[in-house]
This record gives C-alpha cells, sequence and structure tokens, in this order.
C-alpha cells in the first residue's frame, strides 16, 4: 500500500551535494509524500550555483540566509526555527533532515518526542549522536551510487561480511529477538527489529539492494519463502543456520 504520510524535507544546501537530489527525493517517496521541500544557504553567493540549476526542476524552494558572522553557521538556526514552525502546525507525520551537520541532534530528538518520524541523510562523516537521534538515516554515498553506475558499491563477499563483527551480531539478535520458538523470523520483523538497533543501517552500505540479498550473502542464515499468518502470500522467513 502507498505511504501517504505527509513529510517536510529540510536541506542544508552547505552540508549536501547537488548530486544526491535525484536519489534524494526517489528515497523519500517511499516514506511518503514531500509536502514542504526547503533548502536553506547563502543564495547571494556562488557556492550554492549546483543546487540552484536543479531547484525549479525539482520544486525546491530556496530560503535565503546570508552568514552574519563569519565561522558561524545562520543555515542552522533558520533551519532548527522553521522545522519548529512547521511542527507546531500539526500538519505532517515526519521530518527529512538533510545534512551531515550535528547541530541538528537535539532538533531531531524533539521533534521525535512530538512523536513525529525523522528521516535523516547526510554523509558518512555525519556524527554518531545525529545519527543515532534520528529514527532512520540514509547515508548520502548510497544516494549517488543509486543514479550513478560508476559510484555504485560493490557487494561485499562472504568473507569480508564475517569478519564486520558489528554486522553480524546486529543481524544475529535481530534474528534471535524476532524468532518463533522454531527459530524462524519473518524478514519484514527483522528489518524493524534493524532499523531500532541501528538506524543508520542499509544493506545498500554493503552493496545489496535488499536486506535478504545482505542475510544471504553472509551464508550464516537458512532462508525461505512461506505463507504468512492466514494468507497465501509467500514471505520471506530467516533462522541462524547454527540452530
Amino acid at each position: 500500500m502507498e505511504n501517504t504520510d505527509r513529510l517536510a524535507v529540510l536541506i542544508d544546501a552547505d552540508n549536501a551535494q547537488p548530486s544526491i537530489v535525484d536519489g534524494l527525493l526517489a528515497e523519500i517517496a517511499n516514506f511518503g509524500v514531500a509536502s514542504v521541500k526547503r533548502i536553506y544557504g547563502d543564495w547571494t553567493g556562488p557556492g550554492l550555483k549546483g543546487w540552484k540549476e536543479l531547484l525549479l526542476q525539482h520544486s525546491i524552494q530556496p530560503v535565503q540566509q546570508f552568514a552574519y558572522t563569519k565561522g558561524k553557521n545562520a543555515t542552522d538556526s533558520a533551519m532548527i526555527i522553521d522545522a519548529m514552525d512547521l511542527l507546531y502546525t500539526g500538519n505532517f507525520n515526519g521530518f527529512c533532515i538533510v545534512s551531515s551537520d550535528s547541530d541538528f541532534t537535539k532538533l531531531a530528538s524533539r521533534i521525535r518526542e512530538s512523536g513525529l518520524l525523522v528521516y535523516g541523510f547526510g554523509e558518512k562523516k555525519t556524527p554518531a549522536p545525529f545519527v543515532s537521534a534520528c529514527d532512520k538515516f540514509t547515508y548520502t554515498e548510497v544516494l549517488r551510487a543509486k543514479v550513478d553506475e560508476a559510484e555504485a558499491i560493490q557487494p561485499k563477499s562472504a568473507k569480508d561480511l564475517k569478519r564486520d563483527a558489528k554486522l553480524i551480531r546486529l543481524l544475529r539478535n535481530a534474528v534471535e529477538a524476532s524468532s518463533d520458538d522454531d527459530g524462524w523470523a519473518h524478514l519484514g520483523r527483522v528489518g524493524n527489529n534493524i532499523a531500532k538497533q541501528a538506524p543508520e543501517f542499509d544493506a545498500r552500505n554493503y552493496g545489496y539492494a535488499k536486506l535478504g540479498e545482505l542475510v544471504r550473502a553472509t551464508k550464516l542464515f537458512d532462508l525461505v519463502k512461506r505463507s504468512s499468518g492466514s494468507s497465501n502470500i509467500k514471505a520471506l522467513y530467516v533462522k541462524d543456520s547454527r540452530k
């Protein structure tokens, strides 16, 4: 079923690259409808030229913010003020914050305290506190790869995946927490559990389009398709091969 959640998309032009825009908007469409799309920066200078050429094409509203003092980021303050104004309207189900800046950590936490979802987007250099403050965080390197085959992330081998102790522990814990008495877990529930533990988790970071593909690639789990509940629709189930 199509997700019709109303989302406010706020982009920090100083901390996001124009090359992500197509992948970004396609990703956001998976979460809901971008009812508001605003991008913040000083549009009087040449630094944001790449973004200027994309604004009309994607119906993104530029918000002018002068740098009042050298070394101080007025753009962040403008984004935060606008976000709170939008939050208080009660018209949205969630926010998409596009930045690699840790200054938005408190904003993300505040929005979530109000019961709304927060989707973060930033480069892999994004500080951990901001990543953890979001319900879901997507690294923008993945978004660039989504539209540029030259930047596609190569799938990691089973050997490399097994060496990633954090990844394997995350997968095993999620399967264990979601499994039935026989050790089998619905893959969708496994994904939900992973998201709660690690908002930044994304199978695409390892070169795989789907969670099921990544799980299978580790060669540490058994996967089968079987009917879910009373429906005849087949769903993917996963089990730790050690059990």
